[in-house]
């Protein structure tokens, strides 16, 4: 297992880090490595995304959720 060491991290980032890792029972390592892992996941996964066809619904989805609502509130009254 490798190991990381950061220097030079901003007071204000550190008492952010301290209050998170306690406020979730958790050491400040393994908070720094939860944050880590899941912002390698976003990175991953925006990747995967990028590399994706594009899909033309024929309409602007952006329209097509405003029919969708509309649709709702109608059925909702």
């Amino acid at each position: 297992m490798g190991n990381l060491q950061v220097k030079n991290i901003p007071d204000a980032l550190h008492e952010r880090l301290r209050r998170h890792a306690r406020e979730n029972n958790s050491t400040i390592s393994a908070a720094v490595l939860t944050a880590v892992e899941r912002e390698l996941d976003r990175w991953e996964w925006r990747r995967r995304l990028a590399q994706r066809p594009r899909t033309d619904l024929g309409i602007d989805a952006a329209a097509l959720l405003v029919e969708e609502r509309s649709l709702r509130d109608r059925e909702i009254g």
